[in-house]
């Protein structure tokens, strides 16, 4: 199954449960695609887990869900060994990390210590217990939320958390009409908990999702493209407005999405408005504008339309 037919087939069953919100999925594929992670942000409400549960299910793939809190230990997320008496053997007992897609729910309420419990996992898809590490599944998707008006007793992701996320997608309030539709299937009985109700079947499989690893490495990417991926990053750290750019990271990032973005437009080849159409939610979140550009409105969204409006696009 190509990335193309993926990503149509698992857009049209999510639609189903989540209405209105067409963009942030297809966005979450693409970080799932492009074997990343993805952090959502957005009010409370508007289908965050129901996304996440919907992709998992629509891929045949199995769903866990961690709620932070405070008082969350990095135990709670890896697991740790249990000693067992009777055999007098330690036994592991896994945390809800060993899974294929993981919510991460309001990770930004849980302290640091328990956040950097994610890094290894997602940078290296393997979680390290008592000094023996444990491979996590071919498929390890990370789907972390955090909620952009409540700041009051949250902990605040640091640089080298952020820059784990392959992209910020923001969830806004669906259109009016949008709404409307939600509200119609629910008097009609909708239940978000039950899938089979509504109609939600898996379309694809992890070995499918896997298999397009060799898609990606086909699609061709000519030097002009890749000057123009270069180009965009490194104005980033140029710019005196900003305490800190993209990293190469990112780089590698923004060509990650946007090759799978060309190939889930039927294409083998990259453009630049492959590169153009997914600058902002690759890298929005890296970058640190200095405090007084910030004061005088400059965020980094608008910054970042700057920098493609000053990068010549190769033709």
């Amino acid at each position: 199954m190509t990335i193309a037919e993926i990503t149509q087939r698992v857009t049209s069953e999510v639609e189903k449960v989540v209405v209105g919100q067409g963009e942030p999925v297809r966005q979450a594929l693409i970080c799932l695609l492009a074997r990343g992670h993805v952090l959502l942000e957005g009010p409370p409400g508007v289908a965050k887990t129901l996304l996440a549960k919907a992709i998992a299910r629509c891929l045949h793939s199995e769903f866990k869900r961690i709620q932070f809190t405070p008082d969350m230990m990095p135990a709670d997320v890896t697991g740790t060994s249990v000693f067992e008496p009777r055999t007098s053997t330690f036994r592991l007992s896994r945390g809800p990390i060993f899974t294929n897609i993981l919510l991460a729910d309001e990770i930004n309420r849980t302290p640091p210590k328990t956040q950097a419990a994610l890094l290894q996992a997602m940078e290296e898809r393997a979680v390290t217990i008592d000094g023996v590490d444990h491979p996590l599944p071919g498929i390890f998707f990370v789907m972390a939320t955090e909620n952009p008006i409540e700041y009051e007793g949250t902990y605040p992701l640091p640089e080298a958390q952020l820059d784990r996320f392959l992209m910020k997608v923001m969830i806004g309030y669906p259109a009016e009409a949008d709404e409307r539709v939600m509200l119609q299937r629910h008097h009609q009985g909708f239940d978000p908990h039950d899938f089979s109700s509504a109609g939600l079947e898996p379309v694809a499989s992890q070995e499918d999702v896997i298999a397009t690893a060799g898609e990606l490495a086909a699609l061709e990417v000519s030097e002009e493209v890749m000057g123009y991926i270069t180009q965009i990053v490194r104005r980033t750290r140029e710019s005196p407005h900003v305490l800190l750019g993209a990293s190469p990271r990112a780089a590698v990032s923004l060509l990650r999405c946007s090759k799978v973005l060309a190939a889930g437009r039927g294409r083998n080849y990259l453009t630049p408005d492959d590169v153009k159409s997914l600058a902002s939610p690759v890298l929005v979140h890296r970058i640190i504008m200095k405090p007084e550009v910030e004061i005088e409105g400059l965020d980094p969204g608008r910054f970042l339309e700057s920098v493609l409006a000053s990068v010549e696009v190769p033709r």
